[in-house]
């Protein structure tokens, strides 16, 4: 028996594998533009400046600070991590919380300057670090100067690039009074937005995240990104995107990627309502995207209930973790889950501060678990553990799922893509939920298949997952569920 013992007398029986989802062969890629390969190894940790920083996000106090440059030591954080971009949450004049713009070609006071921005762009690209700036192009603040104009004289040049809605009133974001609607189909408004995304990539940044770009028409997108794609073609765009056609999103926009909410969902609430089920059927519909483009994968960001909230039985908290860097996309870390802080969104005026927290200043002698209150060493472990899993597993960005066995409480999946010299690449992993230890049988681990795992180990040919337990192991080569019909498997939770 290797490593942990959960269970060396469960009994192994034969059960039917279901065989759901997606068959992967070893032709299957995601496809990426040439010119955007770095995103196949890039892993995002996602912070919102404005909160990281601790700046007032009521409008009551404005007072510049360089809060920016206080993320370049955090930098150090990042690394330890094992990631390697760096992706913000809005930077942009705004009003009060960073959606609400002034200026797109201005940095927010309250983060410091223009040339603050830079500096942090730089100081990253000399660690290796790249950084994606967050484009607010569906609706404008109050104080956006051309609304005020408007505002003031609806005869005029300014009026015509915001939209109405039927009764002839500006239109908001989702009924946000403070959010107003800008017009996509106004030229001057595709030439400004197409004129900001070049601007901050022409300064060095590296990607763009679209916010709203559900509510903004592809065609808009289309419009809109040719002229960053002519100058800088290596630059890498993903669309916020909640539901719907998300290839048709990417295809019709022109986008390299979208936010993937679905398996966010999946994740959380299949593990939370112990119901894997629910987490195998996202798992068919990821795989679908995989065939078109690489999402971008997250279980926390700034916008939801962080995970440790979410997943009330703490020791399935791991679970969702293991999901993030073991399934195919873009994988992104919402600053703080790494360190299993626990936050609640709220639906009403400061609903979200808590889920956007400030962090101190960085302390290089003493690391982020003694600097930030509530964070637990274990977790940030389990993150680093899983990263490390997936950089030695690069394949795993494109890679596609098969559901061997799926009940309530557990999970088996073949996780199967092509490595860099078109080799199958697989692995196995499995989740139990359950207080009864799941014995994996066929597809059999290989003798040194163990990859990572807790409450698990391998007992000959059979890999045992302990009661709420989970583990990730190489199968042995000659598996190949993949040319299998009418596959049986041993798989059994007892």
């Amino acid at each position: 028996m290797q490593h942990s013992d959960p269970a060396s007398h469960a009994s192994t029986s034969t059960s039917t594998g279901t065989g759901t989802g997606t068959t992967p062969g070893t032709d299957a890629r995601t496809p990426t533009a040439p010119e955007r390969a770095w995103t196949e190894h890039v892993i995002w940790w996602h912070v919102y400046p404005l909160g990281f920083g601790g700046a007032d996000t009521t409008g009551a106090d404005r007072s510049p600070q360089p809060r920016l440059l206080d993320l370049v030591p955090w930098l150090d954080h990042l690394l330890a991590l094992g990631a390697n971009g760096l992706a913000l949450g809005p930077v942009f004049a705004s009003s009060t919380h960073g959606y609400d713009t002034i200026d797109w070609f201005r940095v927010d006071p309250r983060l410091g300057t223009d040339d603050d921005l830079v500096t942090l762009i730089e100081a990253a690209h000399a660690a290796g670090v790249r950084v994606m700036l967050d484009g607010v192009f569906n609706h404008v603040g109050p104080e956006f100067p051309a609304l005020q104009e408007a505002r003031a004289d609806s005869s005029s040049p300014a009026a015509a690039l915001f939209r109405r809605d039927e009764h002839g009133e500006l239109a908001t974001f989702e009924g946000h009074g403070g959010l107003i609607a800008l017009d996509h189909s106004s030229p001057e408004v595709v030439r400004t937005v197409a004129d900001v995304l070049v601007h901050w990539a022409d300064r060095g940044a590296d990607a763009w995240r679209l916010d709203a770009a559900y509510s903004v028409p592809s065609s808009f997108w289309a419009e809109v990104l040719p002229p960053l794609r002519e100058s800088h073609p290596d630059v890498w765009v993903v669309g916020e995107v909640l539901h719907g056609d998300y290839a048709a999103a990417v295809r019709d926009g022109g986008l390299d990627s979208v936010t993937q909410y679905e398996l966010w969902q999946g994740t959380w609430h299949g593990i939370q309502d112990v119901n894997l089920h629910e987490l195998a059927w996202a798992l068919t519909r990821h795989d679908e995207f995989l065939d078109e483009f690489a999402p971008l994968t997250f279980v926390g960001n700034h916008d939801v209930t962080r995970i440790a909230s979410q997943i009330d039985d703490e020791r399935h908290h791991a679970h969702a973790v293991v999901l993030l860097f073991t399934l195919g996309g873009v994988p992104s870390v919402y600053y703080g889950d790494e360190l299993g802080l626990r936050a609640v969104k709220e639906e009403r005026v400061g609903g979200d501060d808590a889920i956007r927290p400030a962090f101190p200043r960085w302390s290089g002698d003493d690391g982020a678990v003694s600097l930030v209150a509530g964070a637990d060493p274990a977790v940030l472990a389990l993150h680093q553990e899983l990263v490390g899993v997936r950089r030695r597993h690069p394949w795993l960005h494109g890679a596609r799922t098969r559901t061997v066995s799926v009940t309530n409480e557990t999970l088996v999946l073949e996780v199967r893509g092509s490595g860099a010299d078109g080799a199958d690449e697989v692995l196995v992993v499995a989740l139990n939920l359950g207080d009864e230890p799941l014995r994996v049988a066929d597809p059999a681990p290989a003798a040194d298949g163990w990859v990572a795992g807790r409450d698990a180990g391998l007992d000959g040919d059979v890999l045992v997952v302990g009661a709420h337990g989970w583990a990730v192991v190489t199968p042995r080569p000659q598996t190949d569920l993949s040319s299998r019909v009418g596959w049986i498997g041993k798989v059994t939770a007892r």
